[in-house]
């Protein structure tokens, strides 16, 4: 089987569940925007150590968004098709990134001054997937279907993302290898 299918050379590309928009649209936009956030999480994870609490959770995280990425790539009228988890983001999905979120953030003090990005590998690769995150956020505005939780998701994990780079920062054992630490 080839990778490629010509079908795009006209400019437009498909969308799940049928239907052709153009490559600029909003919606391939956004979900061009989340594709950049889900590879800058590789880089990420890929500082992390194997079977880490920062692995595991990046890993859920980039499972999360082909979920988010079905979900965009969907035409309005076929919407009906999506699957709650599968190819539509749920309440839970957003609910679980919360969580991440309260307990990273009692594991550090609270912040007294801006943050200088660059501290170590692991925490700059985890700010660097917080800005990408964040663009990816503001294009899926004007893409995401209305009452979706595509949005809300993607300002969620930056949040996540803040705040595993602070851990980090603060010496933070269980969620990454240190300099020097194991490879894979």
């Amino acid at each position: 089987m080839k990778i490629y299918t010509r079908k795009g050379d006209d400019g437009t590309t498909g969308l799940l569940y049928g239907g052709r928009v153009p490559k600029d649209s909003a919606v391939i936009s956004a979900n061009g925007a989340v594709d950049e956030a889900q590879a800058a999480l590789g880089v990420a994870r890929a500082a992390a150590d194997p079977g880490s609490e920062l692995d595991e959770i990046l890993v859920t995280v980039e499972r999360d968004l082909y979920v988010l990425m079905a979900e965009l790539a969907t035409a309005a009228d076929n919407r009906r098709k999506l699957q709650p988890g599968t190819s539509l983001v749920t309440a839970e999905m957003v609910n679980v990134l919360e969580e991440h979120i309260d307990a990273t953030t009692a594991r550090f003090p609270p912040l007294t001054d801006f943050v200088i990005p660059g501290h170590d590998p692991v925490s700059a690769a985890l700010d660097v997937a917080r800005t990408v995150v964040r663009r990816a956020e503001r294009q899926a505005l004007g893409a995401a279907a209305g009452g979706s939780l595509v949005v809300p998701y993607l300002n969620r994990l930056s949040d996540l993302l803040w705040a595993l780079a602070r851990c980090q920062e603060h010496g933070e054992s269980l969620l990454s290898k240190r300099v020097g630490g194991s490879s894979r």
